[in-house]
């Protein structure tokens, strides 16, 4: 597993890492929001990032796509990058994903740096080695395993964040505390994320994170227990490719949010999770993020789109990350199609 850093001080990392690599050159590849508020507060302060050279694709997790992809690699080649020059991937996940997939690839492999400036980038993207573009409508269809030769996790970049691109990051820290603990998850369900302060809230991630690498470090190819990290994705990525099919997309963060509601109700309904904690946890989302909108009419094609989810089908059988309890999990558990639907009509009576 790649390095992970854990510092407000993010020029001094990069330098120090650049001068480790040697690179023969640097590239930083940005989105256009990145470009426009963190780009020039990074190039002013790091020899690095000044000396690199930029690659700017469109902010927009429909931007996560073969065109993008195509324009990174042919910049590269452009601007005379090798296979020992480094990239630094800064931005959020999509910016990460993406760079880190065009770095593994380009020339065979090149060195890359990440630098999530997004609370969801730092938590889930960025952490753990997988990347990848978005693909025929489904999310991170096309993709591989490769580390970064160092992660640096920040907060200092966050005040650029919206209240609504916060609560997308804290949904990934809530998944996190659900599969951990009930103290962590009560200290998450009661904390202000919009309201933060920057060394409090990275000493919270550097917790928080610490799950997943607890398992990224056990499961590295994702192939066992690290499927716990998949608690609401198989709802929630089916909510995320209805929203692209409807021209509405739905960031990542909030599909999960509202995909951990419906597991949540299916681990009732299969292995008897607790109400009280359902309860809680579909409070603190309705109260912070509304709910994702569909009807009985979606139900089968919802259905139908999990069964594209790479890692929870066989056989045209849905597997589901489910919890007994808060901190108990269940991997790879199927569920009758009847319950499935059941847990999706549901949501509906509980969130909208």
């Amino acid at each position: 597993m790649a390095e992970l850093l854990f510092t407000n001080h993010v020029e001094q990392a990069l330098d120090r890492a650049v001068d480790t690599l040697a690179p023969s050159g640097v590239f930083v590849l940005t989105d256009s929001n990145t470009a426009s508020f963190v780009l020039p507060r990074l190039q002013g302060i790091s020899r690095a990032v000044g000396e690199g050279k930029a690659i700017v694709i469109p902010a927009g997790d429909d931007h996560k796509n073969l065109d993008s992809l195509s324009a990174i690699w042919r910049e590269l080649t452009e601007k005379g990058a090798t296979r020992s020059s480094v990239l630094i991937n800064l931005g959020g996940g999509v910016v990460t994903d993406i760079g880190a997939f065009a770095a593994a690839t380009f020339k065979r492999g090149m060195n890359f740096i990440n630098v999530p400036t997004s609370l969801l980038g730092a938590v889930d993207a960025s952490v753990g080695g997988k990347n990848g573009i978005n693909f025929a409508g489904l999310k991170n269809e096309i993709g591989l395993f490769s580390d970064a030769a160092l992660t640096i996790i920040s907060t200092t970049f966050f005040n650029t964040l919206t209240s609504q691109q916060l609560l997308d990051g804290y949904a990934e820290m809530l998944k996190h505390a659900l599969i951990s603990s009930q103290e962590m998850t009560a200290r998450l369900l009661a904390y202000d994320i919009t309201g933060y302060t920057p060394e409090p809230l990275l000493n919270l991630l550097k917790e928080n994170v610490g799950v997943k690498v607890h398992y990224v470090e056990a499961d590295p190819g994702d192939r066992g227990c690290r499927h716990a990290l998949n608690l609401g994705h198989t709802f929630g990525h089916a909510f995320e490719s209805m929203a692209m099919e409807r021209g509405t997309p739905l960031s990542h963060g909030y599909a999960v949010a509202f995909g951990m509601v419906a597991a949540l109700i299916l681990s009732h309904l299969e292995l008897d999770f607790p109400t009280e904690w359902l309860n809680r946890y579909v409070t603190f989302v309705k109260e912070n993020y509304g709910g994702f909108a569909f009807d009985c009419r979606d139900t089968d094609r919802l259905v139908a789109l999990m069964l594209h989810d790479k890692k929870n089908t066989t056989a045209g059988r849905i597997n589901f990350t489910l919890l007994r309890n808060v901190g108990q999990v269940e991997i790879n558990r199927p569920a009758s199609r009847s319950n499935i639907r059941a847990a999706l009509e549901i949501y509906r009576d509980m969130v909208l």
